[in-house]
């Protein structure tokens, strides 16, 4: 037990820091819309807490790599926790002005993603001194990154619904500094980090990074790939609330959409945590990855409600090895000199395309409606999946690098 210890509390804080994520991205653009009344604000709150995440991801990965990947965890959950408290202090106290109060959402925003990338890091490390297979490890950690985001939400809504938005931005404020004392007394640095600090420029050390991924031709198509699906599934928030709105008139449906996919997703990523490494990870990715456009094309069809909800748990269900799979492969491919770059630069590339997704989607609907923008979506979906098929850089996926941990005793 005490060997898992470290990868145990890793976990914890994941969960921790996610949920606090996702009970933030609902407190705070609550709070602006009930202290200005303005929507036009509230949007603005939102707009700088996800633009310094694809920045941060980008720039982030050199100073994961040079402060070594469990000091910036932690000083990543101490500045997150900073900046969520300054915003009800602010408020209680001096006042709080909006410019200070969007540079706070930017801040808070900007920190966390090199906290995310560096617990990434950490797994690979954790995992082979708990003697668990990396398929295993990754598994649990896709379905703790899925139940937080399922739970996150709700539990922001309770907070505020009991305890008002300011209430809750302090309860928000201490989980993060519970989950950087997880790893502050839990969580050795990795051996290869121990004392060692890079001695390169920034933007060589960066430019390192993104030379690895692109002459790694299974990491470079996977970038590419999940680069333009992003793009694809990123008008999917603003779609479903028209078609959930339009076709069944509530909320709470669209709610029951979104828990049936993501409640099978992360049933899906546990599964391949538990079996993972038994599987075939090319046909493994190429199948679950042909479920995601099926979910589109059966949505064009104005489905009702129960059919709409059994073929999204469907398709969550199937995709949901997807991620741990791809942190798998990531995993053993990247050096761990290299991973804080690397990682970086693949979530960067990952995010990169998404609000610009988001815009076209709010056009599409407009112009087309809502069962061709399913459509039209559900064919570019079609066309990646079968890119994917044929594309022989996906062969390396098979290929299995470094060796599995020793299996633990019982």
């Amino acid at each position: 037990m005490a060997r898992r210890a470290p990868l145990y509390a890793l976990y914890v804080a994941d969960t921790i820091s996610l949920a606090g994520n996702a009970v933030a991205q609902l407190a705070i653009p609550w709070f602006v819309l009930t202290t200005t009344g303005s929507a036009t604000y509230t949007a603005l709150a939102v707009f700088f807490n996800f633009l310094p995440i694809v920045i941060a991801a980008f720039l982030g990965g050199v100073i994961v790599d040079r402060l070594g990947f469990r000091t910036t965890s932690i000083v990543a959950d101490l500045a997150s926790s900073a900046a969520v408290a300054a915003i009800p202090l602010l408020h209680a106290t001096v006042g709080l002005e909006l410019w200070q109060l969007l540079a706070l959402v930017f801040v808070g925003a900007l920190l966390d993603a090199p906290g995310s990338t560096a617990r990434a890091a950490l797994l690979p490390d954790l995992a082979d001194g708990a003697g668990m297979r990396l398929e295993r490890a990754s598994g649990i950690r896709s379905g703790i990154q899925q139940g937080a985001q399922l739970l996150g939400a709700p539990v922001g809504g309770i907070l505020i619904a009991t305890v008002g938005a300011t209430n809750a931005l302090w309860v928000n404020a201490a989980s993060f500094l519970f989950s950087a004392a997880l790893v502050a007394f839990f969580v050795a640095a990795p051996r290869a980090q121990s004392g060692e600090t890079p001695g390169g420029k920034f933007f060589g050390e960066l430019a390192d990074g993104l030379r690895f991924v692109w002459n790694e031709r299974v990491l470079r198509a996977l970038v590419l790939t999940v680069l333009v699906t992003n793009l694809l599934d990123a008008p999917l928030p603003v779609v479903m609330a028209v078609f959930a709105e339009a076709e069944y008139g509530s909320a709470a449906d669209l709610g029951l959409l979104y828990g049936a996919f993501g409640g099978a997703a992360l049933i899906g990523s546990l599964a391949y945590g538990w079996r993972g490494h038994h599987l075939p990870r090319r046909p493994t990715f190429l199948v679950c990855f042909a479920a995601l456009p099926l979910m589109y094309l059966v949505l064009a069809t104005l489905p009702s409600l129960p059919v709409a909800v059994v073929a999204l748990a469907l398709v969550g269900l199937v995709s949901g090895p997807l991620n741990p799979l791809i942190f798998t492969v990531t995993a053993e491919i990247v050096p761990t000199e290299l991973r804080g770059r690397v990682f970086g630069a693949v979530r960067a590339g990952a995010w990169a395309a998404i609000p610009l997704g988001i815009l076209l989607g709010g056009v599409l609907v407009a112009a087309l409606g809502v069962a061709t923008t399913f459509l039209a979506i559900g064919v570019c979906y079609a066309l990646v999946v079968g890119w994917g098929f044929v594309n022989p850089a996906f062969r390396g996926l098979s290929e299995r690098r470094g060796s599995d941990p020793a299996t633990p005793p019982p």
